[in-house]
């Protein structure tokens, strides 16, 4: 028996808001099974003495150390900018103070 029926695969396209045909309904329930079976199997080989994992491999932070080092000059930034005041950008209000 599917794991999935044609209903359910119609459910889920109209959620999707996906106009989907009748042969397209039995296609993707067809796939919508395999997938569903493959992630059934990968769930039995799972064992309680594994723990879950993110990656495959460890990661580590390849981020280099913050330091401060010499930059451009802010008021020759500011020079260039369409508008300033007070020492930064000035840019339009996007918020309301009822938000």
């Amino acid at each position: 028996m599917p794991a999935i029926s044609r209903e359910e695969v119609a459910h889920l396209a109209r959620l999707a808001r996906l106009a989907v045909t009748d042969d397209e309904l039995d296609m993707f329930a067809g796939q919508l099974d395999i997938i569903l079976g493959a992630v059934a199997r990968v769930g039995e080989v799972a064992a309680d003495d594994i723990p879950p994992t993110s990656h495959a491999v460890p990661l580590t932070n390849v981020l280099r150390a913050d330091e401060i080092r010499p930059s451009i000059d802010r008021e020759m930034v500011l020079l260039a900018a369409p508008a300033a005041e007070d020492g930064r950008f000035r840019v339009p209000r996007i918020l309301t103070e009822e938000e």
